[in-house]
């Protein structure tokens, strides 16, 4: 059992081994009766002990800190119901903690967890592989990141570029209608000239007739 599964719950006695996490709750169990069950975080507020910290007159310190000097200090515990000998035995055991701001059922909870600790020896100590975990999963999603940068630009530009190819072919077929529409003009053309011949010829044939009429008489 590990120091870092451990944790307290609200409204209930004792600690609980956390043995698996749901949605709306947890499933626990107590390291005092060995009991599992279900609780409801609706209803119920989790601690972990390597998250709770202790006041002191300097900065806090981790619960962890103060366990290893009561195990340090070794000795009989205080009773649960002596406020004064609680008291007596942390300004001995810890004397930098803030006795102001830890209040005796505070004391009183660690007097208790301690002793379930020992109890069921679990090894106290931090465990810094949660912390690994979480580096090791967040590497993965910046370098996903950076895969998704690298890939959007290049996306960007080929769909840039799809109009100009598209555009090229329009152009093509702007100049074949402009040629359409030569074609058509120096047919005119060509036609007004010819009837410009037509014309011409037309009216000479007359003046050729009528001189030779006049040689004749």
């Amino acid at each position: 059992m590990e120091y870092n599964r451990i944790m307290a719950v609200t409204g209930l006695p004792g600690l609980f081994e956390l043995l698996s996490s749901k949605a709306d709750g947890a499933i626990v169990r107590s390291l005092e009766d060995k009991s599992t069950k279900f609780v409801s975080s609706r209803v119920h507020n989790f601690s972990h002990l390597e998250s709770i910290e202790v006041y002191t007159v300097r900065e806090n310190v981790n619960l962890v800190d103060v366990f290893t000097a009561m195990q340090s200090i070794g000795g009989a515990l205080p009773s649960e119901k002596d406020a004064n000998a609680i008291k007596a035995y942390f300004q001995k055991v810890y004397p930098d903690m803030d006795f102001e701001r830890v209040y005796s059922s505070d004391m009183k909870k660690m007097i208790k967890w301690y002793s379930i600790l020992k109890d069921n020896n679990i090894e106290i100590k931090l465990s810094e592989a949660p912390a690994e975990e979480a580096e090791e999963v967040e590497e993965p999603v910046k370098e996903e990141k950076k895969a998704k940068a690298k890939a959007e630009p290049a996306e960007a530009d080929a769909t840039e570029e799809k109009p100009k190819k598209a555009a090229k072919p329009k152009k093509s077929a702007d100049a074949e209608g402009e040629g359409a529409e030569e074609k058509p003009a120096k047919k005119a053309a060509a036609k007004k000239t010819a009837a410009k011949d037509d014309a011409e010829g037309g009216e000479e044939k007359p003046k050729k007739a009528a001189r030779k009429k006049k040689t004749e008489e």
